[in-house]
């Protein structure tokens, strides 16, 4: 793609919007995690620069996440530390590159938008509950005025977040809302602790080293289970953000492409310090939203990032935990899909219990096992609905052709149905399939109109097949002559398909 001066420019101030904002994420998703909040930036600069580079969606943010964050904190906490984070960080880029290797990204087309609002619900609340212990000391609840002063600076970044854009929206509000806490706990001599209480942060590159753990089968029984987990939420994450952006600007990222990118990012960012991460949601829509569609906007978002790091790692370590703890509030308060809480009482039964089950289960477990939970009552209520839901209207034109009206949805479970609803033997020679009412889902459905097609060749009968998705017709293999293109009419959707990967 080639980029014009105009677009040049857009992507470099979006690129560096982004870095400003990554940096108090970085730092907040560290500490969520127990961890040195370098180690969150090196991860959000790393992945962000590489997947830039190597990804199958131009235009996406990855980072240091909460969906990482929140499921690391047992491995760091509970068991052996940071060396076995890093030695799961490793593990982890490995089991998403074999995910992508598989060309296993295609199913992410079919994660219905159900599952998708419970899964950023229950992301949301499970940041916010996060939040909660660093209102604890020594294992007490902080009160009294040290408790007032704390909610106050908190109260006062989200107020800066949420206000600053109605004014500007030259700056990051989220970096404003850092800087004037600690402008104002300086100068007013405010008592506070500090990420520099947490931990010191000596800026410089991040340098290579194997994780200092021992490589044997019990290590591996150690962190099998979280590089797991950490793999698939990554992915989980990842690959609908991309979906996301895919409805956003019209276009069709590749999702395998993306699986090889995490995978090979987070194989680098465990061998330097990182903590891991994957897409990041709330970065992408900003970057996205600012028509940085190019790849150029991810890469100056990671040197940028890089630069905060190697220049400004003094000032990083005044920033006040009650300016975090502001703007991770608001990240969860944005992430939350409000309207789904709306619309509950008016989606089907069956969507309804989606979202609430997934919501439910990724705060009381993890993000991996509620979305396959979502995905698999979704798929159980969805085929057991649609697979005998398909119909055709036929009728004869006055030139002497048949044409069959489709109504439904061609996947698997109705593909042998689908072929039933034909009598290529009694039809005239000239047959038309109108696909306007219907939707082609995955690759049976293709499958089954190359057949349907062989059928009527066979007996040189000739087949106009209307209003497919651009995605079918470059899909088709024996029918892909057939297709008539409308580009007025045709719809828009994607399909689960290797090819597209």
């Amino acid at each position: 793609m080639k980029l014009s001066p105009t677009l040049a420019r857009n992507n470099i101030l979006s690129g560096l919007t982004v870095a400003f904002a990554l940096v108090p994420e970085a730092i907040a998703f560290a500490v969520i995690a127990h961890v040195n909040p370098l180690t969150g930036l090196y991860a959000a600069f790393m992945m962000c620069l590489i997947t830039a580079m190597l990804g199958g969606r131009p235009g996406m943010i990855s980072g240091a996440t909460g969906a990482i964050a929140v499921v690391i904190v047992a491995l760091v906490v509970l068991q052996h530390g940071v060396q076995y984070l890093f030695a799961a960080v490793v593990l982890m880029g490995l089991l998403q590159l074999l995910f992508g290797a598989l060309r296993l990204g295609k199913f992410i087309r079919m994660v219905p938008h159900p599952v998708m609002l419970g899964f950023v619900n229950g992301l949301a609340i499970v940041i916010f509950l996060a939040q909660l212990p660093h209102f604890q000391q020594h294992g007490e609840w902080v009160r009294g005025q040290a408790l007032w002063t704390m909610l106050g600076l908190v109260a006062l970044a989200m107020a800066i977040i949420y206000l600053l854009p109605r004014l500007t929206r030259t700056v990051p509000s989220a970096l404003v809302a850092i800087v004037a806490v600690a402008l104002l706990t300086n100068l007013a001599g405010i008592q506070k602790r500090t990420v520099g209480d947490l931990a010191s942060i000596k800026g410089g590159l991040p340098s290579f080293h194997l994780p200092d753990v021992p490589w044997n089968l019990d290590t591996l029984r150690t962190v099998f289970p979280y590089a797991l987990i950490m793999a698939t939420v990554g992915l989980i994450e990842s690959l609908l953000t991309l979906n996301l952006i895919d409805e956003m600007t019209d276009t069709r990222g590749k999702p395998n492409r993306e699986c090889l990118a995490q995978g090979t990012a987070n194989v680098v960012t465990g061998l330097f310090g990182g903590m891991g991460g994957c897409a990041m949601i709330g970065q992408s829509m900003i970057n996205v939203g600012a028509g940085a569609t190019h790849r150029l906007s991810g890469i100056v978002a990671g040197l940028g990032l890089l630069s905060f790091i190697l220049f400004g790692s003094s000032l990083i370590e005044r920033i006040p935990l009650a300016a975090l703890i502001g703007v991770m509030f608001v990240v969860s308060a944005k992430t939350f899909e409000w309207g789904s809480v709306r619309v509950l009482g008016k989606v089907p039964r069956a969507d309804a219990l989606v979202i609430v089950a997934v919501t439910v289960v990724t705060i009381f477990t993890d993000l991996a096992v509620a979305v396959v939970l979502g995905v698999v009552i979704s798929a159980l209520v969805f085929a057991w609905q649609h697979a005998s839901q398909i119909s055709v209207r036929t009728r004869l034109e006055a030139d002497d052709s048949k044409v069959y009206e489709l109504e439904g949805t061609l996947f698997f479970a109705s593909a042998k149905n689908f072929q039933n609803l034909f009598s290529p033997k009694d039809d005239p020679a000239e047959v038309v399939v109108e696909f306007g009412r219907g939707k082609v889902m995955d690759h049976s459905a293709i499958e089954a109109i190359d057949a349907l097609a062989e059928r009527y060749q066979k007996l040189g009968k000739r087949l106009h097949l209307r209003h497919l998705s651009t995605d079918c017709a470059e899909l088709l293999h024996k029918a892909g002559s057939m297709v008539e293109v409308d580009p007025a009419r045709d719809p828009h959707y994607h399909l689960a398909d290797d090819r597209l990967g």
